[in-house]
């Protein structure tokens, strides 16, 4: 025979202020865990987006990131006749790139922050569609023009349209702003790759990748098969989002084992004070436990209606813990690529996966935080609960 639920809503209500202190350190938990999970999965999502299946992006064989890769003007010349490289009136939609690091003082601490500046072709938007000039015009080839990431425009000072700026030893001019829907490419600055390199002083003709867009994503093995058998390459070929994903692996691992840590130590403490609530109802109820066992209840009633009961003060602290942090969804934060050393703005992704993992552990604390007070409670001996009457 089971103890009605409402014995349980009553009880916790009668000891409100012992349960608020478990739902509030079970909410304190989860929020944490959840909004830790949400930062990883924002900077994992800006990155890995930030590729497209239908490009392949080729660099230097060994070269774990464009910075420390190499491709000459010979070999880009090979890589765009190869098959499968897409074409706009004959001409293959590639564009070699060359990437630099620029300070650029952060809006909310006017300190300097490394701003990756990507040294493009003409064809750049081509290359990757979803890219789209939001104000202004794309820049023109031969001359010190810039166009910059619209998260850039608000995290970087001195970065807005018409703007004047100056870095590398030359002096450029902001003509446009784009807008790459939220991926890594909205935290850069785009210009002519050659006056890149003339400004920089680097050797001429050659680049650090090559961002090839192909006729369809089922082109890439036949492209990089191609590229692999051409003796006169020593190239690395990858799709565009894979390269992405390898780049967020670093940084996402370190703040979910953080959270993971950060959210189990705040758990533990909340499992205790479940505990210290379970027991405090354990011993003030011990004469309603004797009487509910005089009267036919079984001992695994007993335990049952104790585990809902601390299951239910979980369940309330997890749904608390998940509002706490829905607000943050969408919040747009930086910090730096571990594989670039860059700045890169992301935005916090509060999942409906995350928040249902959120409520599971509130409900993994309830259990391990409402067992040992429910088994004590089945086993106290009834007759000598009675005699405390």
């Amino acid at each position: 025979m089971a103890i009605p639920l409402i014995y349980n809503v009553r009880s916790i209500r009668r000891r409100w202020t012992s349960s608020i202190v478990a739902v509030l350190g079970i909410a304190g938990a989860v929020g944490v865990f959840v909004a830790m999970l949400a930062m990883a999965r924002g900077f994992q999502a800006t990155l890995v987006q930030s590729g497209s299946p239908g490009n392949a992006l080729v660099m230097r064989a060994g070269a774990s990131s464009e910075m420390v890769s190499a491709v000459t003007l010979d070999q880009e010349r090979i890589i765009e006749s190869a098959p499968g490289v897409a074409r706009h009136d004959g001409q293959p939609i590639v564009s070699p790139e060359v990437i630099v690091m620029a300070p650029f003082p952060l809006v909310s601490t006017g300190t300097d922050a490394n701003v990756q500046v990507r040294g493009v072709s003409a064809r750049a938007l081509e290359v990757r569609p979803t890219v789209h000039m939001l104000a202004g015009r794309f820049l023109r080839a031969g001359l010190n023009e810039l166009v910059v990431g619209r998260n850039a425009v608000n995290t970087y000072q001195g970065l807005g349209l018409g703007r004047t700026v100056t870095f590398g030893g030359g002096t450029w001019t902001i003509v446009g702003v784009f807008d790459a829907g939220g991926t890594a490419f909205d935290s850069e600055v785009w210009a002519d790759a050659t006056i890149l390199d003339q400004v920089y002083n680097r050797p001429t003709n050659i680049y650090q990748s090559v961002t090839i867009h192909l006729t369809s994503p089922a082109a890439f093995q036949a492209f990089k098969d191609a590229l692999i058998a051409d003796p006169r390459l020593n190239v690395d070929v990858q799709q565009e989002q894979e390269y992405y994903r390898k780049q967020s692996q670093a940084l996402t691992t370190l703040i979910t084992v953080l959270g993971t840590i950060v959210g189990a130590i705040m758990g533990i403490g909340a499992v205790f004070g479940a505990l210290n609530t379970m027991y405090s109802a354990v011993a003030e109820r011990a004469r309603e436990v004797a009487t509910m066992r005089a009267i036919g209840f079984g001992p695994l009633s007993v335990v049952v209606s104790f585990m809902i009961e601390a299951i239910v003060i979980a369940g309330i602290g997890g749904i608390l813990g998940g509002l706490a942090v829905l607000p943050l969804n969408g919040f747009t934060a930086s910090t730096l690529n571990f594989q670039t050393f860059s700045n890169i703005a992301f935005a916090f992704r509060v999942t409906p996966g995350l928040l249902a993992g959120g409520l599971l552990f509130a409900l993994f604390m309830g259990l391990v935080g409402g067992t040992p007070p429910a088994i004590r409670a089945a086993r106290r001996p009834v007759s000598v609960a009675l005699r405390e009457l």
